[in-house]
Parts: C-alpha cells; sequence; structure tokens
C-alpha cells in the first residue's frame, strides 16, 4: 500500500474515532448488567443442576469477554472523551477481568507500535519466532517453544497464568503510577473474592466463578491469537516495516457471527481497531464497511481460524506462517539445494 493510500484510508476512518458518551453508557448497562444477573442465577443453580450452573457460566464468560473489550477500550482512551472516567472505568472493568489497568494499557500500547515488526518483539505479543530463528536456537529454548506454542497449554493453562498470576506482578522498570494501579486492582480483587467466599462460601464461589472466569481467558487467549496469527499474515525487519501495513495485513478480519460479535465487542475487525485504536468498539463495524480499501482486508472466519491452531513458526522466505513439519521440509529443501 502506498504512502498515499495509507493517507486516505486513515482519512476515512477518522470520523469514527469519536466516543458517544449515550453509547459508552449504554455499553455498561447492558455488559455488566447482564453479567451480575447471570452470576446470581448460576449460584442459585448449584441448587438445581450443576450441569445448569456450567451453562450460565458459558454464558457468563461471553459478558467477562464483553467486559474486557470495555476494558480495552478505556485503555486506549477511545471509551470516553474524559481521560479521567478512562481511568476510572479501566481500573474497574480491570479489576471485574484480572487486568492492572496501567501494566496492560503500557504493554498493550507498545504492541500497536511494534506489531508485525521481526526486530521490535516481545512487548504485549505472544511468543512467535521464524523458522531461521528456530533452528538456530539452543535445544531447551526449542522445547520451551513447542510447549509455550502447545494448543492445550496456550489456551488451557495459559489463561490460568497470565491472568491469574502474571497479571498480579508489575514488571521490571514499571512506573510508581503503574506499580501502584497494579497494587490497588490486587486489593480489590482479592478483597471482593474474600466478600464473596463470605457471603456464599468459598466452595460455591469456585464453583460459579472458576468456569466464567477460565472459560473466558481461553476466549480472551484465542481472539488475541487468530487476530495476528493467520497464514499469509505480514511481518516485516524494521527498516521495511509499514504502520498501516501492519494494522491492514497483519491484523485480521475475523468475521463472527452476529451474536459472537456482540458478544466480543466488534474486537473482530480488529484490522480496523490496529489502523486507529481511538475508534471505540461500537464504531468499528460502521468504519470497516465506509472505508473501500478495507473491502479486501485478509478475512477468516469461525470456521476457517480453526486452521491456525498449527501454526507455529513465520517462513521468512514464503512470507507465511507454517507448521513445525513444513518448516522442517523446507529446511531440508534449502539444505539439500545449497549441497
Amino acid at each position: 500500500m502506498s504512502k498515499e493510500n495509507s493517507k486516505i484510508l486513515r482519512k476515512q476512518v477518522a470520523p469514527y474515532e469519536k466516543s458517544n458518551t449515550k453509547k459508552s453508557i449504554f455499553q455498561l448497562i447492558n455488559t455488566i448488567g447482564p453479567f451480575v444477573l447471570i452470576w446470581y442465577l448460576a449460584y442459585q443453580s448449584l441448587s438445581v443442576s450443576y450441569f445448569l450452573t456450567l451453562g450460565l457460566a458459558v454464558i457468563g464468560a461471553g459478558f467477562i469477554t464483553r467486559i474486557f473489550i470495555i476494558f480495552h477500550d478505556c485503555c486506549h482512551h477511545s471509551f470516553f472523551k474524559n481521560r479521567k472516567l478512562n481511568r476510572v472505568v479501566g481500573t474497574i472493568t480491570g479489576v471485574l477481568t484480572f487486568f492492572p489497568y496501567d501494566q496492560w494499557g503500557h504493554s498493550h500500547n507498545v504492541h500497536h507500535a511494534t506489531s508485525s515488526n521481526l526486530d521490535k518483539r516481545g512487548t504485549g505479543d505472544m511468543w512467535m519466532m521464524t523458522v531461521e530463528e528456530y533452528y538456530n536456537a539452543p535445544l531447551k529454548t526449542r522445547i520451551a517453544y513447542r510447549l509455550y506454542r502447545n494448543p492445550f497449554i496456550m489456551f488451557v493453562i495459559g489463561p490460568i497464568w497470565v491472568f491469574l498470576i502474571m497479571n498480579r506482578f508489575n514488571v521490571k522498570g514499571a512506573r510508581k503510577k503503574e506499580r501502584m494501579n497494579t497494587y490497588l486492582t490486587n486489593i480489590l480483587i482479592f478483597a471482593g473474592a474474600a466478600l464473596l467466599c463470605w457471603a456464599i462460601g468459598w466452595q460455591s464461589f469456585l464453583l460459579v466463578h472458576g468456569p466464567m472466569f477460565w472459560i473466558a481467558g481461553s476466549i480472551g487467549v484465542w481472539l488475541f491469537y487468530v487476530q495476528h496469527t493467520f497464514e499469509d499474515s505480514y511481518f516485516e525487519e524494521d527498516e521495511n516495516w509499514s504502520y498501516v501495513k501492519a494494522a491492514v495485513e497483519g491484523s485480521s478480519f475475523y468475521k463472527l457471527p452476529k451474536p459472537l460479535q456482540w458478544i466480543t465487542g466488534n474486537i473482530g475487525f480488529h484490522h480496523v481497531h490496529h489502523l486507529s485504536p481511538r475508534v471505540p468498539n461500537y464504531q468499528l463495524e460502521a468504519a470497516h464497511y465506509n472505508a473501500e480499501p478495507l473491502q479486501n482486508v485478509p478475512t477468516i472466519t469461525l470456521w476457517t481460524s480453526i486452521k491456525s491452531v498449527q501454526f507455529r513458526l513465520w517462513d521468512e522466505k514464503k512470507d507465511k506462517f507454517v507448521t513445525f513439519k513444513e518448516a522442517k521440509q523446507h529446511v531440508m529443501e534449502r539444505q539439500y539445494r545449497s549441497v
């Protein structure tokens, strides 16, 4: 995409970078309200059938995902016009989703500034190696990477590690403001959990919130994974890297059925979000369909996204994600040609 076309595209998306206070407040009501109701019904269902509880937990997990999208918008200061209001709502929704506002907001903004840049990986990203890096790495690194990219570890164990444990600690060199916000978030999470355990018993709390938390975490990891891990994605070294190309070609348009699109807060329009993080989630769809160049962006569906689970390494020679098996075949072919 030329610089001129990039400017035109960003100009077309610019009108949607304005938050609407009424829409934001309504979204808070239609998200947190139903979540609280479903949580209560799930608790009451314990005396009826735990299968019913688990069914309600799935729905509740969907609303936790939607709460996270609100938190996510607040981190970008796109949910409200007022930065302080974004911070207050972001901290509260961060408590509900187990995410510290300042810590995650900082790493996520770095992710936006460096997404798809091969020379600036590491902050706010999933661990991704190129074929060459993988085969030149020590055995222990290759084993660790294989474990990390294993679907069971990534989508089952990963959410527990990241949301429950990793998010509780500040990163090295964090600013005082960031550290204090993490401490506040931890205190409020533990206080809320303690209060609920006192009110309904720790067993009931774990039986209700445990599956909700884990399912929501798995959904979150999955969404983040498929938004940047699809076969013909975009990765480039720093000298050739383009912010607009990284957004449009390196972030997917995850075309979901309408109910799933709603519950995930339109985050499937991830290419629009990366192009302009100031577009609130309820404006992403309109921005996509009213910008002609975005009609040809990489599109994945619920069905085709399943294929992305097998992608493990980025092949710089072919400019695409490949499986471990394909990477091995490619390396053997190159070695054979060089003989």
